[in-house]
């Protein structure tokens, strides 16, 4: 399938190293795949589905002990520790190699190789990447050609160089004790080996598209980031996009396929999905800043998801579409898990195969049950989701879940503290997460798990590249909805009402709106956000706009504390924010 030279040569080294019995390439044509899906059906690695109610789905069941991303067993393997980091674990090159080539060889004995050439991007465009992934799993090559764009188009656009991405991938025995998920960013390579999860076997998704390319951004001048792309269209057409960061359980999902208020929808008002998970961002001819979705698919949380929750994300699931650890209805052939209704099968297996009919108090689906689904199926899919010159960005949203130190939203005073905004960014840990209520984690641009270096080098590149784009830079903003009241209840409503915020981010950005200045950025006047059809009054409005001069002060000696984890690295630039937060404050 291809001549170039740099492919083959690897591709030999694998071969060599995991000595398969059988290697097959993957072409990306409907034919191959059905023929893995026959084949994957027939060894029981996934279940064909009721196909007249779930065309072309499947489901699929991890081993008990790989249900999730494990980032403990996660590494970044650079020549120095000092260029990981102290937030991500960290191992020397050479010793990995060694470490992770003892585990995978003679791995694929009495199993297939499948090679994946795939894009992260649309294939050809400026802003796509390429990579190569190997896998002894029709699992992973299946759910690789949902999430990426894969096949002989890739190698065609790839021709001889050398600037792919190589991933190695081996079930081996699935042994957690014996679980890496390596990425060395100077070598362009990610190896994971004793995992089937997807967050660990899906080499383009966070592996490549966020910690090898964040690394590659920062080297070529461009951004790889954990954040939404949604376009928001008014009443005479125009569309302003808005790129969001949130750390996990903060309703990323949510607000990329929202769906507009009754009084927003008359008035002719859409919001189009361009991603919801990851945004590649380079600057534009036109010197403004401009982003892709790397990825062509949506590999979402199931529980929670429910026409009433995410109307847009249900509907994607409903074709093409793989579940992973979700409850497998025997009476119709169908999935089901906590959240989607209130009618649990009563004739089930559970995510891990077992009888189930929810009496026994037990969740039915795991908690991370996923299901992988092809972008072009939402509903609210931009126009511009396939374009291989992006979308224009307007406005960068940080967010977090905080009960009452944020507003519900602000504006950054300029680019520079906007990126201290983004460092700085936490949330309030729930009951479902851990013991502790309330312990606050920073998870700066929600991006700690995910960037391939040192944070502080991160921090860096965001104001270098607020530099570059001077004027044309997008504005900046944090917005909280989840404000509590004195009985722990959310004061905000949250969902499709989201878009009354989003609606005043755009008017900031258009010079449309006023806001009031305080210590922390610049706060809504309350009757700047439009309550129109809503059961909302303005008091408690202003109310959840309130900046408690108290609970910052207390804020400034935590984010110190943290901005100490990072030393001297720490740019100029935010701890000059620091201490104007704090002189502004008094």
């Amino acid at each position: 399938m291809t001549k170039n030279p740099s492919v083959l040569k690897w591709i030999e080294e694998q071969k060599n190293l995991v000595q398969p019995d059988e290697v097959v390439w993957i072409d990306g044509s409907e034919e191959q795949l059905e023929a893995l899906r026959a084949e994957a059906c027939r060894t029981g690695e996934i279940i064909k589905l009721n196909q007249e109610k779930l065309p072309g789905c499947y489901l699929h069941r991890t081993a008990i002990n790989d249900v999730a991303r494990v980032e403990h067993r996660t590494f970044i393997c650079t020549e120095t520790e000092e260029e990981a980091g102290p937030t991500n674990n960290w191992m020397p090159p050479a010793d990995a190699y060694k470490m992770l080539y003892d585990i995978a060889r003679g791995s694929y004995k009495g199993r297939t190789m499948y090679i994946i050439p795939y894009s992260m991007g649309p294939v050809g465009s400026p802003f796509a990447k390429y990579g190569i992934e190997v896998t002894d799993s029709i699992y992973v090559v299946l759910n690789m050609a949902i999430m990426t764009r894969i096949g002989k188009s890739v190698l065609d656009a790839l021709g001889d160089s050398n600037d792919w991405v190589r991933g190695l991938h081996c079930k081996c025995d699935i042994d957690e004790e014996k679980r890496y998920i390596c990425h060395f960013p100077q070598d362009n390579t990610i190896i994971s080996v004793n995992s089937g999860y997807g967050g660990n076997v899906l080499l383009g998704k966070k592996c490549f598209a966020l910690r090898i390319a964040s690394y590659l951004g920062r080297k070529e001048g461009w951004m790889a980031e954990h954040m939404l792309i949604l376009g928001i269209e008014n009443p005479k057409g125009e569309v302003k996009y808005i790129a969001a960061a949130f750390p996990s359980a903060c309703g990323k999902t949510n607000l990329a396929m929202l769906i507009p208020p009754e009084v927003y929808k008359k008035k002719g008002y859409k919001v189009w999905c361009v991603g919801d998970d990851i945004a590649w961002m380079r600057i534009g001819e036109d010197g403004r800043l401009w982003a892709v979705n790397p990825e062509n698919g949506f590999f979402g949380v199931a529980p929670g998801t429910n026409m009433k929750s995410n109307p847009n994300a249900l509907i994607s699931t409903q074709k093409d579409t793989i579940f992973t650890n979700v409850v497998h209805n025997l009476d119709d052939n169908t999935v089901w898990w906590e959240g989607l209704d209130n009618n649990p099968p009563k004739n089930a297996l559970n995510w891990k195969g077992e009888k189930w009919d929810g009496s026994d108090g037990t969740k039915g689906a795991h908690p991370n049950s996923r299901f992988t689904a092809p972008a072009k199926n939402c509903p609210c899919i931009s126009p511009e989701f396939d374009s291989g010159k992006g979308v224009p960005i307007d406005a960068i949203v940080f967010g977090g879940r905080r009960a009452k130190t944020a507003p519900l939203v602000y504006q950054s005073r300029d680019w520079s503290h906007g990126v201290f905004v983004g460092s700085i960014m936490a949330s309030e840990t729930t009951a479902a997460a851990t013991g502790a209520v309330g312990v606050v984690r920073r998870d700066p641009m929600a991006m700690l798990p995910f960037c391939g270096y040192h944070m502080a080098d991160y921090w860096a590149h965001w104001l270098e590249m607020g530099e570059k784009l001077g004027d044309k830079a997008p504005k900046i903003f944090n917005v909280n909805w989840f404000r509590l009241d004195d009985n722990g209840k959310f004061i905000w409503p949250g969902f499709g009402e989201n878009l009354r915020v989003l609606e005043w981010i755009i008017n900031r950005c258009e010079g449309k709106a006023d806001a009031v200045e305080t210590p922390i950025g610049y706060v809504p006047k309350a009757e700047d956000i439009n309550l129109e059809g809503l059961d909302f009054s303005i008091d408690t409005l202003k109310g959840i706009l309130e900046v408690d001069n108290d609970l910052w002060v207390q804020e400034t000696a935590e984010i110190e504390e943290f901005y100490k984890k990072f030393g001297d690295k720490v740019p100029a630039a935010l701890k000059e924010q620091l201490e104007m937060l704090k002189s502004r404050l008094k």
